[in-house]
């Protein structure tokens, strides 16, 4: 798996392939490959998130409901 930056390209979105990467997987020029997409997840930017605007949970749901996100990256 590599990661990437998506770059504007034209009115699309392009990917860059690092040259390493390609050598390595001997990709060329106009050469079809498979892609698959996913975006990047900042795991401390989703916790903070949880508990923002009115509070509806116990303390104790919102921790317990922490502990069960956090533990998908660790």
């Amino acid at each position: 798996m590599i990661i990437a930056k998506t770059r504007k390209w034209g009115s699309s979105i392009g990917i860059v392939i690092p040259k390493n990467i390609a050598q390595e997987l001997k990709i060329r020029e106009n050469q079809e490959v498979y892609v698959t997409v996913k975006p990047k997840v900042n795991p401390l930017k989703e916790l903070f998130g949880i508990g923002k605007g009115k509070v509806t949970q116990s303390t104790e749901e919102i921790l317990k409901e922490s502990r069960k996100n956090i533990s998908k990256y660790f």
